[in-house]
């Protein structure tokens, strides 16, 4: 009795882990112009999502800087190219680009950033890319977001 007992509070707890909406990830970028992170599924159950970017590479940010920024896919070359001309002292970003969904800061080597933005921005009929707008890092460094049930 005690056995079956346990077992099933152990599934109980188990079901309730996996039922328990994830609302945040961590993601690392490098020297060699990487995220180990290329899709993310964000819950519907989620009011909020927080990314924490990690740069565990060592070069300075005025050389090999990351930052993550979220757009509609089909924003993605515009908020690039505008970011380019924007420059360094602006993250490479746009200054109040309505494009942009959410972005953290530039980052070098070291260094960490976070960014907490309300899922009410998504909806689950567009398509979302998030990238590095440094000089040619989106190439490399871009994955999917989407919102799922």
């Amino acid at each position: 009795m005690f056995r079956k007992s346990l077992i099933a509070v152990a599934l109980s707890l188990v079901s309730g882990v996996a039922s328990a909406a994830t609302c945040s990830i961590d993601i690392n970028s490098n020297d060699a112009m990487q995220f180990d992170t290329k899709s993310i599924e964000v819950s519907k159950q989620c009011t909020e999502f927080t990314v924490n970017l990690h740069h565990v590479g060592k070069m300075p940010k005025n050389v090999m800087g990351h930052n993550w920024v979220l757009v509609k896919t089909p924003d993605l070359q515009g908020v690039s190219s505008d970011g380019l001309k924007a420059g360094l002292g602006s993250d490479y970003l746009k200054a109040d680009d309505s494009r942009i969904i959410a972005h953290t800061k530039l980052i070098g080597g070291g260094e960490t950033d976070s960014i907490t933005f309300p899922i009410s921005a998504l909806n689950g009929t567009d398509a979302y890319t998030f990238f590095c707008s440094f000089p040619g890092h989106q190439a490399l460094m871009k994955g999917t977001l989407k919102l799922v049930d």
